[in-house]
This record gives C-alpha cells, structure tokens and sequence, in this order.
C-alpha cells in the first residue's frame, strides 16, 4: 500500500514540476523581460517556484516510497533522452496550440526553456538518487511489531 501510495505521490510531483515549474519559469522570464525587474509578477512566480521546489525537496529528503521520485525522475530523464535523440519530436510534446488552456500554453514555453537548458536532466538525477538507497524500498520499523525475543536463560541443550 505504501508504494501505490507513493506511486500516486509521483504523478502529483511530476504534474507539479510540469505544470507549476513550467508556469512559473515562464512568468520570471516575461517579468525579467521588463525594464524594471521587479513587480508582483516576478513575486508570484518566485514563490510558485519556491513551493514547487519544497515539494521536490520533501519527496527527495521525505521517507516515503521511492516511487514518488522514480515516476518524475523516470520522466523527466526520458524526455531529455528523446530531446537528445530527435529534438523536433521532443519539442513536439509541448503544448503550444491556442485552443489548449492558456495555463498549459504558458507552462509549455517555461517547459521548453528548462528541457532546452538541461535543466531537467540536471532534476531527473537529483530525483533518481534516493530510488537507489536500500533502506528507502524496506518498511519502517514499527514498535508494535512482534519480535522473536530469546529468553535471558541459558540452556545445556
């Protein structure tokens, strides 16, 4: 039950780093275009950016299944291989037509700006190492689980 649970944690934290980073990449790039860079566009944007980094960070430091950093690792790491192989192809899964919602059309340029960049590649990694530490794919231990306890007194037999 703890890794579906965690399985469904990894399609919230990859829906949250599409959408929410893409959306607030796009934003602090049209707010920096600006001659002041200031305003509360950039503020909204750095804060969406903040929370989609603490989310990132409590699923990576969190002790919950490894399945919530495999799915988003596993998609974003493929995503750069496709883009490193066939960019056309790649650029082609981003969303830019304008009958799409406008959320999703903002989030698909800061998409391509961080796909481009390497920066998911970069996040992938960081998001794939805690798939490969033992101790984060075995239950924790519960008090209330029975133990095998061996009696203090010693026998000849």
């Amino acid at each position: 039950m703890r890794h579906f649970a965690g399985l469904l944690l990894g399609v919230v934290v990859t829906a949250a780093v599409l959408v929410g980073g893409g959306w607030a990449v796009q934003q602090a790039f049209v707010a920096g275009m600006g001659t002041p860079v200031s305003g509360q566009r950039l503020w909204i944007a750095l804060g969406a950016m903040a929370a989609v980094g603490l989310v990132v960070g409590l699923v990576v430091a969190g002790r919950v299944s490894p399945l919530a950093t495999f799915v988003p690792s596993l998609v974003l790491l493929a995503w750069t291989v496709v883009y490193a192989l066939d960019a056309v192809r790649a650029l082609s899964l981003i969303p830019d037509q304008p009958t799409m919602h406008w959320l999703l059309t903002e989030a698909g340029a800061g998409n391509k700006a961080m796909l481009t960049s390497g920066f998911y590649a970069l996040l992938g990694v960081a998001m794939f190492i805690p798939v490969l530490i033992p101790s984060r794919w075995a239950r924790r231990y519960d008090d209330m689980d029975e133990e095998y306890e061996q009696s203090q007194e010693s026998s000849y037999y």
